[in-house]
């Protein structure tokens, strides 16, 4: 896995990035209660926001991690925004995105410099 410094994970599947958030991040939400997708298909630059994040103390965007395409979304969470509280990284991510330039994921920490960022 990698992780963002603004607290997404992404597990690499063959073509594909699997995207959520870490368990530190949807602990500093509090309660989800609203989540907002992107459109499937929809092409995305490094940093655009892309979903929408409420929670019982604030509402959060998910930065697109790296350019590319998002190729499907997790409906359920739009049904039970909860999910994200409990199980962040498994049943709880959020796209599928198929990169434009795999070398973006070289920019990106590992779980070791993630853990550390958190402290």
């Amino acid at each position: 896995m990698k992780y963002t410094e603004d607290h997404e994970w992404l597990r690499d599947e063959d073509e594909v990035l699997v995207v959520g958030i870490t368990e530190h991040a949807a602990e500093q939400l509090g309660d989800v209660v609203f989540v907002e997708l992107p459109e499937e298909g929809a092409t995305v630059t490094k940093d655009d926001e892309i979903v929408v994040i409420e929670s019982v103390k604030a509402a959060s965007d998910i930065l697109a991690p790296m350019d590319g395409e998002i190729t499907e979304v997790n409906e359920a969470l739009v049904e039970n925004p909860a999910l994200v509280n409990e199980d962040p990284l498994g049943d709880a991510w959020f796209f599928k995105i198929r990169p434009s330039d795999r070398a973006q994921l070289d920019d990106l920490m590992d779980e070791a410099a993630y853990k550390k960022l958190i402290g």
